[in-house]
């Protein structure tokens, strides 16, 4: 077993989450980041969350690449990315002590281009999620949609404006400005930000940031004419894309393969292999379209069975079966080499097992995805039923070794996407996954 990919020397290998996250991203990265020598996040921020469990000890990542647990590798977070500072250093120094080696300068790179996301943008985030009166979002309150739109806006503040020149004529007018902004709009809802303290605070923190901050942009180039392999870690996920996933109900990045380009300056061209982790059932947190979901014993017994509680929230994900006509919306998006498919074990235990295989609306099948939550009103689930296998997988080191009806939930599932499963998760543990032969 191992995690090489076919990518030539002067290409980027990506990961990307198929569904609505919560795929088990983490663990993918994980095996290839072993092979690679640079690591990269292109979008979001830390409303991601990927578990990786290795060497005995279990890393929650969020801002960080979860490559950084394998010690040779270099950790870069493009200038798509937003990101809080405060949490970061938190992040990194949760991390220290374990097994992992230490994020110094020497293994992080931040984009000067990337924005910064503010204590007061996270209590945009609430308000504006309380306030809604069509339904809440579901978002993380992290303040990543409100840090997006202070970027839109042309009011955002980047990392440059952090850390180059001098901090009381480049960073703080700057600073009020934005705040001045924000606090016109939301003051009058109990909006509260003490400025000064907010700026002793981040002079500090420009102190300690600005060794890991360099333009990425022509670094991530060197890394590839230099012939390094790059690995793309997808945060969040194809379904929650703010163009193409089921909108409102999204993050507010682009989280399918534009995202790439885009988020670290990374030319089509250079795009090689193109990974899609696909959880064996489907979750999804929060609020939101999701034809497969059974609110019935079969989604409890997936819930319970499956831990499925988010890594950054802790909240509850809903939970159902495969589906096939979502999975190939976001294969349509982003072309993927060959799918991971994990979690398998979870459904062990279960007599039979459904796959979604298309979607009717009005007795007749529908001749594309829907784009809207109108689009999704009326839709019926057509199911293909399969035997379980009703045996425990998490010792199965090969495909061979899987159940024959294991084997054919696999097949199956190969069959009408016609993309090959490469990798198959049979439990938590960093050893239990298959890689199955071409």
């Amino acid at each position: 077993m191992n995690g090489n990919h076919s990518s030539g020397p002067n290409q980027v290998c990506v990961v990307l989450g198929s569904q609505w996250g919560d795929e088990g991203k983490g663990k993918l990265v994980d095996l290839i980041s072993g092979h690679v020598q640079v690591v990269a996040r292109c979008q979001g921020g830390n409303n991601a969350g990927h578990t990786v469990v290795a060497d005995g000890h279990k890393y929650a990542f969020h801002l960080l690449p979860s490559g950084l647990v394998h010690d040779g590798v270099v950790g870069v977070l493009g200038n798509g990315v937003v990101i809080h500072v405060p949490q970061l250093f938190a992040e990194m120094e949760k991390n220290e002590g374990k097994a992992m080696a230490p994020v110094d300068s020497n293994r992080l790179k931040i984009s000067d281009r990337a924005h910064l996301v503010f204590d007061f943008h996270q209590q945009v985030d609430g308000l504006q999620e309380t306030k809604r009166q069509d339904g809440m979002l579901g978002t993380t309150k992290k303040g990543i949609g409100p840090t997006y739109a202070s970027k839109a806006t042309r009011s955002g503040i980047r990392m440059a404006d952090l850390v180059q020149g001098d901090f009381d004529t480049q960073f703080t007018p700057k600073f009020k400005r934005l705040v001045s902004d924000h606090m016109a709009q939301y003051e009058s809802r109990g909006m509260t930000i003490d400025v000064e303290a907010e700026l002793t605070r981040y002079r500090g923190l420009s102190t300690k940031i600005r060794p890991f901050v360099t333009e990425t942009v022509s670094l991530m180039h060197s890394f590839l004419s230099e012939g390094k392999s790059v690995l793309v870690e997808g945060a969040n996920a194809s379904m929650l894309d703010i163009d193409f996933g089921t909108y409102p109900f999204v993050t507010s990045s682009n989280c399918s393969i534009g995202g790439v380009l885009t988020g670290l300056g990374i030319p089509p061209a250079r795009i090689g292999d193109v990974y899609g982790v696909v959880k064996a059932y489907t979750t999804r947190v929060g609020t939101g379209a999701f034809p497969t979901e059974q609110a019935n014993t079969i989604g409890e017994y997936l819930q319970q069975t499956g831990g499925e509680f988010g890594v950054t929230t802790g909240r509850k994900r809903r939970c159902g079966w495969l589906d096939i006509p979502l999975l190939k919306w976001t294969d349509t998006l982003n072309n993927y080499t060959a799918l991971a498919l994990t979690k398998l074990d979870i459904l062990d235990q279960l007599e039979e097992i459904k796959i979604g295989v298309s979607y009717k609306k009005n007795g007749k099948a529908m001749d594309h995805f829907p784009s809207s939550e109108q689009d999704f009103e009326g839709i019926e689930v057509e199911y293909v039923t399969l035997p379980g296998w009703k045996s425990s997988i998490s010792e199965c080191r090969s495909f061979g070794e899987l159940p024959q009806n294991a084997q054919t939930y696999v097949t199956t599932i190969e069959g009408y996407l016609g993309k090959p499963v490469r990798w198959i998760g049979v439990g938590q543990a960093r050893a239990a996954i298959i890689e199955k032969k071409a």
